[in-house]
């Protein structure tokens, strides 16, 4: 069971953020997708990126996109940002 199927997706948005006269641009995995029998493609999406904008990729093991790296302590090549610093939301109360 290591392997997925050859016919599975992964899905994307980027977003490019300016800092410092630095453009960074920052992956975002939004959903899974499936190749269909006809060739087609079925999107699973969990949010809909405001850019409107979907980047589909073919899925990597978490192995080996970690393997990608050549340095443990770097971001793999497509590095996406992690999730923002919890607000006041997180002590559990709505």
């Amino acid at each position: 069971m290591d392997e997925q199927p050859k016919n599975m997706k992964i899905v994307w948005t980027i977003t490019e953020r300016t800092t410092n006269g630095a453009t960074k641009s920052f992956w975002t995995r939004v959903g899974v997708g499936f190749v269909n029998r006809d060739g087609s493609i079925s999107l699973r999406l969990d949010c809909i990126p405001i850019s409107g904008t979907l980047q589909v990729r073919e899925w990597e093991p978490m192995d080996r996109q970690k393997d990608a790296s050549p340095n443990p302590n770097e971001p793999p090549p497509r590095a996406r940002p992690r999730a923002p610093a919890a607000g006041p939301a997180s002590d559990g109360l709505i």
